[in-house]
């Protein structure tokens, strides 16, 4: 073996005595145990040393190699020859960098551990893997640790950003489910939410800078006012609606239930689905659609249904995706003399995006400008609020 490593023996000689293997095969093999990297001398003396007679654990200790990858490589030359045998082995994508894999770790981590069976208020590691693999999503913990920290989440937060607590999780997740796939041409789905307060200042941000030049924010600004945003994202149609509000309260989302039952008046039925802030299932707005509910077959408007979100589950809530898009667009960065020169920012950015997707269609996919995290659909996986976003 020594001497056919140092190219010491002919290859007619190799050809007698190996007079079996085909003498194209053997010429590759010698080229490879003389000329080859490490690896291919390993592979070709492994195999040339088991086509003359030589024992696996002799070959083994002259090569110095473990018993495993000296019978592959003696298993991968009997089932396709050299060319299997030193075929390149294609990359292999990670487990962490597949859609299947996000999908189903962010799906149960967004589900209480009681939904489960685990009497534990937050998740550990030794539990998702548990119940992924009894989910038939067998992954190791530095997988799973991956997954959410490429996901810019950090472990130390999953209470309070990636667990909702809502004993009714299931059953809520499954009505919004099922209103969506069954949701008709003149049916509107909305997701609705509040954007700020947030204070219009010098903003700051990531953006390009030429080499020596500091990018800095004074840390203390004299505010030149706040203003909250009021908005709904219409799921089939991608389109949003929005106004200025001065407070979070329940008339606010009754402006906002008057608001879209005119714009969307050609519909039957309206879904008004959100968080569960108090103002979102107050008496007064619930009495509120019940009385226009009752004559909306009579005065020719549609029919306003509520689709409450789980408790604290605004990974859910669709719109968040919108706002970190805006977010990063045009309120990082930013540095507005007014708040009427921020609101003439805000409408024509949902301007832009509503004109996009009238001409473009969409009910899922691409969003506008690659500016928002995710998809504008509803996914029980997904991660719709930017963990790094601060208002």
């Amino acid at each position: 073996m020594r001497n056919v490593l140092q190219g010491a023996i002919p290859l007619d000689i190799l050809t007698k005595e190996l007079g079996g293997v085909p003498f194209s095969e053997l010429e590759k093999l010698v080229s490879a145990a003389t000329d080859g990297k490490l690896s291919m001398r390993n592979k070709s003396m492994t195999v040339l040393g088991r086509l003359r007679g030589i024992s696996c654990g002799l070959v083994r200790c002259f090569l110095q190699v473990s018993k495993q990858p000296s019978l592959n490589y003696w298993k991968l030359f009997r089932e396709g020859g050299t060319k299997l045998l030193f075929a390149r082995k294609s990359p292999n994508t990670n487990k962490s960098d597949r859609d299947c894999t996000k999908c189903a770790v962010f799906t149960l981590l967004h589900s209480p551990p009681a939904a489960h069976n685990i009497n534990r208020t937050t998740w550990r590691m030794v539990d998702l893997q548990k119940i992924l693999s009894e989910q038939h999503q067998p992954l190791g913990r530095d997988v799973i640790r991956r997954v959410i920290k490429e996901a810019g989440f950090k472990w130390r937060r999953a209470r309070i950003v990636l667990t909702s607590k809502d004993p009714e999780y299931g059953p809520k997740l499954d009505a919004i489910k099922k209103i969506l796939s069954e949701l008709k041409p003149d049916e509107a789905f909305f997701s609705i939410d509040e954007y700020g307060p947030f204070a219009v200042k010098q903003k700051g941000g990531i953006k390009r800078v030429a080499p020596g030049e500091q990018y800095v924010v004074p840390q203390w600004q004299k505010s030149k006012g706040w203003m909250i945003l009021t908005a709904a994202l219409e799921l089939s149609r991608n389109q949003v609606s929005h106004f200025y509000s001065r407070k979070k309260n329940t008339d606010e989302m009754i402006k906002m239930a008057d608001l879209l039952r005119c714009q969307y008046r050609a519909c039957s039925t309206i879904y008004l689905s959100w968080d569960a802030a108090s103002w979102h299932m107050s008496k007064k707005l619930v009495a509120h659609l019940e009385r226009i509910n009752h004559q909306a077959t009579v005065d020719g408007f549609p029919v306003l249904k509520l689709a409450p979100l789980p408790a604290g589950a605004q990974f859910l809530n669709v719109i968040e995706s919108v706002f970190s898009g805006m977010a990063r667009a045009i309120i990082h960065n930013s540095d507005y003399p007014s708040v009427e020169v921020a609101r003439d920012a805000i409408d024509r950015y949902f301007d832009q995006r509503n004109e996009h997707f009238f001409k473009q269609p969409k009910r899922a996919g691409k969003t506008i400008w690659g500016k928002e995290r995710v998809p504008s659909e509803f996914a029980e996986g997904q991660n719709c609020k930017d963990p790094l976003y601060q208002y």
